[in-house]
């Protein structure tokens, strides 16, 4: 007498367990079975990680791992609802100044949930029983376990990695920050110098100068462009370079180290041509962030001017076309054929077609970081004041381009670019309020001002008197009359 298999029931006496829960308790004979079970593990793990266990393994180890995810997907609901309707308050986490344990707490669950769903995979292809599948599932299954946790894993570390990029960027490049102030007279206005480092900084002189006023309310962004050779600029009044030249910067002739009495050169007059470096002038520009080639720069830009800049930031030629790459380019309508290069020492300008190693030809162009760095740089057959117009351009270009998708999606690229480029004393709590600021100038034409002899101010002996009054028509334009 043969005697028929028990029926293992639950405890409601159903149906057999094996028949009710073939997720926990498959018929290991039912080939086709065992693969339909196996294909359902695989996708449980990839779309609800944590799941396949809490049906098919170990509870507590499904439950923990279930938790971790649902909380993953709140996390990435309550981000996606800051970047949408609290913007502001998710750049402070970010940028503020609680960035660094926000930042660091972000790369720790990126990390640890990478390393959890690495091991509930290798948990769910265990409960796949794979010596009792089908020979193609045998092998299919788990390949698309693996693809899937290489996917999600990469982007985790992806992710991990951008934030600690920021982090580091951030620390770099607002550790030494100047004191936080308010807006003068309604704007935030930061001094933007441009200049090549790579034959050393002691002779480094600044080619291009700029003043960027922020409205601190609207975001309207006005740029003056100030001329590198302008003559004689005075200094604000209080400042120490005022007491040295209460008249107005003055040139040296002196064989060691001497200067022209240039805005470009006011930096030697401080800091390169001194035996104390400037310490003596301003013995705090180190410790906010600073030098004192760069303060006296400032004192002289606030003279010229007739308001108060507070900040600055330096950006590096030598490393521009960095960071236009990786913004993905910049778009530009060029209106004249450009050299690129220059002559060898000694030669002159005379010549170009033998020594130029490439042009920028007129029209509409999508460039990359060597063309645009040769596009704010070539002056050979044109002006300085035709460069400086193009150095505005740029300038608005590039903003153009830091729009919060394309940041995102090249966020380590432009990390690593900008804090190799730039230096700043902005201080890291202004970050919140200056990326508002910068996101409402984005939708907003860009003032710019040029201190050029087309504007009405003499190249040789331009009136500081006038320059003043069409920085402040320009900043405060007079209310029309009803």
């Amino acid at each position: 007498m043969t005697l028929a298999a028990p029926r293992i029931s639950d405890d409601r006496g159903a149906r057999p367990l094996i028949e009710s829960r073939p997720l926990r308790h498959p018929d290991s004979q039912d080939v086709e079975g065992m693969g339909r079970r196996a294909w359902w593990l695989v996708v449980l793990n990839a779309l609800i990680p944590g799941s396949a266990q809490v049906l098919a393994g170990n509870r507590r180890l499904g439950r923990f791992g279930l938790g971790a995810t649902l909380t993953g997907w709140l996390l990435v609901v309550v981000v996606g609802g800051l970047a949408l309707f609290a913007r502001q308050t998710l750049v402070w986490l970010a940028t503020g100044p609680l960035s660094w344990f926000v930042l660091t707490l972000a790369q720790a669950i990126l990390l640890g949930y990478a390393v959890l769903w690495l091991i509930l995979t290798i948990d769910t292809l265990r409960l796949l029983r794979l010596v009792k599948l089908p020979v193609i599932t045998r092998w299919a299954a788990p390949l698309a376990s693996l693809l899937v946790l290489a996917l999600v894993g990469s982007g985790a570390v992806y992710a991990s990695n951008a934030v600690a990029s920021g982090r580091g960027a951030l620390t770099a490049l607002f550790g030494n920050g100047g004191p936080s102030l308010p807006p003068s007279d309604g704007y935030y206005n930061i001094l933007l110098l441009g200049a090549d480092s790579g034959d050393g900084r002691d002779s480094m002189r600044f080619d291009s100068i700029s003043v960027v006023s922020v409205n601190a309310e609207s975001g309207a962004m006005t740029i003056t462009g100030i001329p590198r050779e302008l003559p004689h600029p005075p200094f604000s009044e209080g400042s120490p370079m005022h007491e040295v030249y209460p008249d107005g910067f003055q040139s040296h002739a002196d064989r060691s180290c001497g200067w022209e009495a240039w805005m470009n050169q006011v930096r030697n007059a401080a800091e390169v041509c001194r035996e104390d470096r400037g310490e003596g002038l301003y013995p705090d520009a180190a410790q906010q962030g600073s030098a004192p080639g760069i303060e006296a720069t400032k004192d002289a830009a606030e003279g010229v001017l007739g308001i108060d800049i507070p900040y600055y930031v330096f950006v590096d030629m030598n490393g521009f076309a960095d960071l236009i790459d990786a913004l993905g380019g910049v778009d530009i309508d060029v209106a004249e054929r450009l050299p690129k290069g220059g002559p060898p020492p000694g030669s002159g300008a005379h010549d170009v077609e033998s020594w130029a190693t490439g042009w920028i030809e007129p029209g509409p162009q999508h460039m990359n970081g060597d063309t645009a760095q040769w596009y704010a740089r070539s002056r050979y057959t044109t002006s300085d004041y035709d460069r400086m117009k193009r150095q505005r351009e740029l300038q608005e270009a590039i903003l153009a381009q830091f729009t919060p998708q394309n940041v995102l999606s090249r966020f380590g690229d432009v990390m690593a670019a900008g804090t190799a480029l730039a230096s700043t004393d902005l201080p890291q709590d202004k970050l919140p309020e200056f990326f508002d600021l910068m996101m409402k100038a984005k939708e907003q034409p860009v003032t710019r001002i040029e201190l050029t002899p087309e504007n009405g101010i003499e190249e040789k002996a331009p009136d500081f008197d006038l320059i003043r009054e069409k920085v402040t028509d320009a900043l405060h334009p007079p209310k029309a009359e009803k």
